[in-house]
Parts: C-alpha cells; structure tokens; sequence
C-alpha cells in the first residue's frame, strides 16, 4: 500500500492589536490576512484550535462557477473567514515553492 502524504505550510499569526491587524509570514514579506490570504489561491484553510477548517472562500467560488451558488455566497463566506481568522491561530499555505500572493479570481 503506497501512502501519500502532502505538507503544506502553517503561517503562525502574528497580532497587532493596537492596529487590529492580523499578519503572517509570506514569500513577499508580513502580509495582512484579511487582505491577501483572504483571496490567495494557496490559502487552503485556517487553524483553529487544533482543527484546520477549509477556506470558505474557495468552496464558495467553486459552486458559483458550477452555477449552484449566487454572489451572496462568497460575501458570506469572505465574512466567515473573518471570524475564523478571528478565532484561529494560523493559516495553511499550499505556496510550497515561495511564489508568494497569487490571486484567487484571476485567470481561474
């Protein structure tokens, strides 16, 4: 039996609550999570506790594009991110090879 295990990266936050910010280690510097892990393709769930919960984000897209899902979804599910940031503790980045941000709606 041949079993395959795939690693991807976990970014540790790092709180500014002064500035209410929430940032993490990428490939291209500190970057704020809201504003660029929130819409990265290699942004592939967020850590909250000890239980890694998808990026609502990417399943939203996905039943758009299949035409199952409005624009309301991925409203909904940019704001559930928040709270998953707000709560979680890390971030899981598939970026394995350092390419930094690469944007979730482009080109897809």
């Amino acid at each position: 039996m041949v079993e395959y295990l795939f690693y991807m990266k976990t970014l540790p936050f790092e709180r500014d609550e002064k500035k209410n910010r929430v940032l993490v280690s990428c490939a291209d510097g500190d970057v704020s999570v809201y504003s660029h892990c929130a819409y990265c393709r290699y942004c592939k769930g967020v850590w909250v506790g000890k239980r890694l919960t998808p990026t609502p984000q990417q399943q939203a897209l996905n039943d758009i594009r299949k035409g199952s899902a409005t624009d309301d979804n991925l409203m909904n599910a940019a704001m559930l991110f928040n709270t998953l940031i707000r709560d979680g503790l890390a971030i899981e980045c598939e970026d394995d090879a350092n390419k930094g941000f690469a944007g979730m709606y482009k080109g897809s």
